[in-house]
């Protein structure tokens, strides 16, 4: 393969700009807030709560619209036997956005949260926060390791230059300008990155289609001509698996702190919702390119272009259509701006998520788990630190990891199983507490992991009805492959079982301790006999280390933004020293 030239430049230009917004970005906002006394580490984790409804709205579509997004909708529009009817992403994150703008946006942002984890803490306590951290750090290394990955993969397509050193340079220049800005230099990077994706995209798409390799895409939607027709079918056996995959979509969207951060970060409550929807229209909108470039691909003769007779799909180069229609049937100066700007999309996809686990670690383990007493200076180094060591991280999982992919479909899982109904049952069902919560997690991941994961050729312990055996074909070696589908939406029962097994577990041991069939001294969790508990997140770990607070004290607290940890959760029923002192007493604001 020789070298790219145009896109080599594009590389160049579009890191470049990249880099130069972001460090603008925090230049710009270094003095945001501190007049207002707040503290660093929250300017850093939720931009001082001003962000306004132009960056808020193009940041929040950037939440799921990067790298990994458009390539792979490309991808199973291009895929034979798949088609756009199963390209979900599009939709189902569109779909996401709104449930979340409509249910949850709301309670989180006018509680005053600064992370998706506080208010598990605050109810459920720090040791049930330390293990939900664990699958939501999971998601997001992961997600940040395999666009990184995609990324590699997509410069091989661009030019041939070392591949691990186009990642590593990748990786450094995401999280210098994170490190340096916080949200703010993500948040306007963010503006760029889709306004590279969409002016390169569709710059692109007109000479694509007018290719004279390529079959009018129209005609290829409903008959087979190089391959089956990209629109797709979904065939009855699976139509409990693609409604498994949509729900996951739509409700394990919802739970990740890459979207709260930008909720948490609107100046209002209202303003959270409205970016919310905004957001999706977003997502819908800049699916349009990769859905046509998708199509485009699958109506190719690729033995007419400078790629080779035989097809990407055939050389199990089917997660790169989007790069390789850009290169091989767009003129040069053309795939000029679309390879940069593909590139430069995936590169800063990565940084949402380093900041966001960053950004739980510095507040949810490190501050409120150990060192309540820490100094604001304190946690802004440990995020600095995190910030590297998590990029780190992903980038050598990037470099090292075979199966990067497959972890993260696990971990996605595992946030949908485990988290959604963890936040569904803290805001909106009363009465739940730290056992409850310690089932739910439990009934989640088994379930979850006895379903079993191809891609990381974990094999199932549980096998749910109409499971089937399938083999994959390696076009490259020949190799087969034989896996179990679980063809059962057993992801979305996991789910509701961990819901179920939350509640019923809650209001079990609540009654068992209450009415006295189990003695007070069992409850080893003090999640709900012990009214001054040091483990649940009370007045006592908010607030400060005396334990005489009263309400009284909390009253100057506003819900807008936190100049301290005091601050920091705002429900005051939670923090009441009057009624109940098991969780039933705990309120809901809405």
């Amino acid at each position: 393969m020789t070298i790219h030239a145009e896109g080599l430049v594009a590389i160049v230009i579009f890191y470049v700009l990249i880099l130069f917004v972001g460090i603008w970005a925090a230049w710009k906002n270094k003095n945001s807030g501190v007049s207002d006394g707040v503290d660093r580490s929250e300017i850093i984790m939720v931009g001082g709560r001003d962000i306004g409804l132009f960056v808020g709205g193009f940041t929040m579509t950037a939440t799921w619209v990067g790298g990994g997004y458009i390539n792979g909708t490309a991808e199973y529009v291009y895929l034979p036997d798949y088609g756009l009817a199963w390209a979900q992403a599009p939709f189902g994150y569109a779909l996401s956005l709104v449930v979340g703008g409509l249910f949850f946006a709301k309670p989180m942002r006018s509680r005053g949260y600064v992370t998706m984890l506080d208010p598990f803490q605050q109810l459920y306590g720090k040791r049930m926060g330390g293990l939900l951290f664990i699958p939501a750090l999971m998601g997001e290394i992961f997600w940040s390791a395999a666009i990184l990955s995609a990324l590699g993969a997509t410069l091989s397509v661009i030019v041939d230059i070392d591949i691990n050193m186009s990642v590593v340079i990748s990786a450094l220049i995401a999280i210098f300008y994170t490190l340096v800005g916080g949200l703010y230099s993500v948040a306007y990077t963010d503006v760029v990155q889709l306004f590279c994706i969409f002016l390169g995209l569709w710059i692109s798409v007109p000479f694509a289609l007018s290719n004279p390799a390529v079959t009018d895409i129209s005609f290829t939607a409903k008959e087979e001509v190089y391959q089956s027709p990209w629109l797709g079918k979904i065939d009855p056996e699976d139509k409990w698996l693609w409604a498994d995959n949509f729900f996951l979509l739509i409700l394990g969207g919802i739970p990740w702190q890459v979207y709260f951060q930008r909720v948490l970060s609107a100046s209002s409550a209202t303003y959270a919702q409205v970016l919310s929807f905004l957001a999706a229209f977003g997502c819908l909108v800049m699916a349009v390119p990769s859905v046509l470039i998708g199509a485009i691909g699958a109506s190719t003769d690729w033995n007419q272009t400078s790629y080779g007779s035989l097809a990407p799909k055939d050389k199990d180069q089917s997660d790169m259509i989007l790069p390789i229609v850009l290169q091989h049937l767009c003129p040069s100066y053309v795939s000029f701006f679309g390879l940069g700007a593909v590139s430069a999309a995936v590169m800063s996809s990565a940084d949402s998520s380093i900041l966001s686990a960053s950004s739980m670690f510095a507040r949810n383990i490190y501050q409120l788990a150990f060192r309540q007493s820490a100094s604001d200076r304190e946690i802004v180094w440990v995020m600095r630190l995190t910030i590297f060591v998590f990029g780190a991280l992903a980038t050598a999982m990037a470099l090292l990891t075979g199966s990067v992919y497959g972890l993260w479909y696990l971990s996605s899982d595992l946030v949908y199983v485990i988290i959604f109904p963890q936040l569904l049952s803290v805001l909106f069902v009363k009465g739940t507490n730290t056992y409850g919560s310690v089932a739910g997690y439990i009934f989640g991941l088994l379930l979850r992991i006895g379903g079993g994961e191809p891609y990381l050729k974990l094999p199932p312990f549980i096998y749910f009805p109409g499971w089937v055996i399938q083999k994959r074909i390696h076009h490259l070696t020949g190799d087969i492959e034989h896996f179990v589908q679980q063809r059962f939406p057993f992801k979305s029962v996991s789910m509701l079982a961990s819901f179920l097994a939350n509640v019923t577990f809650s209001y079990l041991t609540k009654y068992l301790f209450e009415s006295g069939t189990l003695s007070h001294k069992y409850d080893f969790l003090d999640a709900v006999v012990s009214k001054h508990s040091k483990e649940i997140m009370d007045k006592t770990t908010l607030v400060g280390n005396h334990d005489n607070i009263i309400l009284s004290e909390m009253a100057p607290v506003t819900q807008t933004m936190g100049a301290s940890l005091a601050g920091t959760f705002t429900n005051t029923e939670i923090l009441s020293d009057d009624g109940a002192s098991s969780p039933d007493s705990f309120q809901n604001e809405h």
